[in-house]
Formats: C-alpha cells, sequence, structure tokens
C-alpha cells in the first residue's frame, strides 16, 4: 500500500537532532523519509493527514488495511525508545495509548490514534484536570515494572554524588543550603526506591481525548521506582497560568493533596520523593551551565515543605 506522497520532515525535529546528536542526528534524519516509507509499505498503511513532530520524534496519521486509524511514530533508538517499548508493552492499553505494532531494532510504533488537538490543558477547571490525571496514573503505577528498565536507586544514587560538585556551581549559598536540603530528603529515602512501572513524565499535555476511553496517557519515559517520584510533571503543568493566578502555592498543595490521595501514597514520602525531581531539574540545568535555581523549583519545594 504505501503512498507515493513525499514524506518531509518537519525543520524544527531536523533542528532537534542536529543539535542534540550532531553528524549522527543529521544523517539519522536524511534516512527517516526513507524509513517511514518502509514502514508504511511493510505495515501495509495509507497516510491520512499531515506529519506531525516533537522534539524527538515524526508522527505520521495513517489508515490500517482494515480502516482503523493509527499513527507511525518514528525516532532514533536509544535507551528512552526501548524503556517506552517495554513500558508500552507491559501497560497493553489500560490508562495509555496502545502499542498496535513494533520495530526494536529502529524503535518504531504503530499506535492508536488519539485526538492530538485535545488534551487535559484543554479543560478550564484545573481540579477537574488533575483528577483526570490521578486517576490515570494510579492505574499506571499499579503495574510492577517489567525487566529491563532503569531503577530510581541506581538514578538517585547518581544524582547525590553529583550534588557535591554541583554545588559549586552555584553563585547564591541560599541555592547551595537548598540543594543539599533536596539532596538530603533524597539520601533518606535512596535504600527504598521502589519497584512500580513510572510514567516519569505525565503532564497535561501527554494526557489526550481518546475514543476507547475518555482520555489515555501518552509519550511514557518509563522507570521502575516508588510513584512519588511520578508527581512533578502533574505539580509543574501549565505552571505559566498557575504562576499569573497569584495562587502557586495554593494549587501546588491541591494538586499535590489530590494525587497522593488518589494513589494512597505516604504523603512525606511522596514529597521526599517530588524533592528529588526537583533535584534531578537543577541538576541537568547546572550541567548545562545555570548558575542558580530556578523559581519555579524553589516555589514548588516552598509549598510542599509548608504545607
Amino acid at each position: 500500500m504505501g503512498t507515493s506522497k513525499a514524506i518531509e520532515i518537519p525543520e524544527h525535529l531536523a533542528a532537534s537532532y542536529a543539535k542534540g546528536f550532531g553528524e549522527e542526528g543529521r544523517a539519522w534524519i536524511a534516512g527517516l523519509p526513507a524509513l517511514a516509507a518502509g514502514f508504511l509499505d511493510r505495515w501495509e498503511l495509507v497516510r491520512d493527514g499531515a506529519a506531525g513532530a516533537g522534539e524527538a520524534s515524526l508522527v505520521l496519521p495513517v489508515l490500517r488495511k482494515d480502516g482503523t486509524r493509527a499513527v507511525v511514530k518514528l525516532q532514533k533508538p536509544r535507551e528512552e525508545t526501548t524503556a517506552a517499548l517495554i513500558g508500552l508493552r507491559a501497560w497493553n492499553g489500560a490508562g495509555m495509548v496502545r502499542l498496535l505494532d513494533h520495530d526494536p531494532d529502529s524503535s518504531t510504533m504503530l499506535l492508536e490514534r488519539l485526538d492530538g488537538a485535545r488534551t487535559l490543558a484543554s479543560l478550564d477547571d484545573d481540579d477537574t484536570a488533575t483528577g483526570i490525571l490521578a486517576e490515570l496514573l494510579a492505574r499506571l503505577v499499579d503495574v510492577p515494572a517489567p525487566q529491563g528498565l532503569r531503577g530510581l536507586g541506581d538514578i538517585a544514587t547518581e544524582m547525590l554524588e553529583q550534588v557535591p560538585g554541583a554545588v559549586g556551581s552555584l553563585a547564591d549559598p541560599a541555592d547551595r543550603k537548598t540543594l543539599r536540603g533536596w539532596a538530603s530528603a533524597v539520601a533518606e529515602l535512596v535504600d527504598e526506591p521502589g519497584d512500580q512501572l513510572l510514567h516519569w513524565d505525565l503532564h497535561y499535555d501527554n494526557v489526550l481525548a481518546a475514543e476507547r476511553e475518555p482520555w489515555l496517557a501518552i509519550d511514557p519515559e518509563p522507570l521502575a521506582g516508588d510513584p512519588g517520584f511520578d508527581l512533578w510533571p502533574a505539580l509543574d503543568s501549565r505552571w505559566d497560568d498557575v504562576v499569573a493566578k497569584g495562587d502557586t502555592p495554593v494549587v501546588i498543595r491541591r494538586r499535590f493533596d489530590r494525587l497522593t490521595e488518589t494513589l494512597g501514597l505516604d504523603r512525606e514520602r511522596a514529597a521526599g520523593w517530588t524533592l528529588g525531581r526537583l533535584l534531578q531539574n537543577e541538576l541537568w540545568d547546572i550541567e548545562d551551565g545555570g548558575t542558580a535555581l530556578a523559581p519555579s523549583s524553589l516555589a514548588m519545594a516552598e509549598a510542599l515543605q509548608n504545607r
């Protein structure tokens, strides 16, 4: 089947790969149209709309031979894409976009098609959006992590090893003290990292309207660990809107309460692992040349520590 229509690569995707992978990334992008065309033929698919792309993947709306609407997702194979396939197979469509077919060698996926134009961020009522996300997340983290995923214990240990060097990059002594405090919270939890299947990036824009269920999660970055480590993306959702309304601590605490209640989590432990996510984010920023903690991280930590 396939299609004779040329597959165009969005400029921002090509730029992202050139920046992130250099010559290797440019070479992968150059071969992407042929790779995509090959899978359209292999899986007997017909193009059904304009291509879309994020920072790391090309998404082609297609029709299967039986008329089922689906999407082909193509991305460069790496640890994250392997983990995504492991997670998608384990969830098997329960609260998550369903994996219809895949090629493990190239990490190419055939996924059910959801409504990409309607995410949880489209809902005006934040409590409703938080509730929907919390119910989905509770289902996702209820699954034991399968073999082959990175573990939170290893990730947390690596973070703690990076802290002494990272602290010296912060210009403000108050920021240094704060970063050490977040590291102390993680150090208290590192010996009990958990073993559930985490999404690792479930924010409002990664929940789409669907047909077989009202809402389904997409784009997991699976990890084995404690569900408390999975709350930050939801707490950070629509951050600019939260700040603009001037009630940041109230919104964060309300979201945190809803999430921990729905997931049945110990609040202190969940708060500690959320500080771990803030620590992780700041270590990444410092590695990229940052010299101050992000205001959003400080605001979230203060709201959780003074709840």
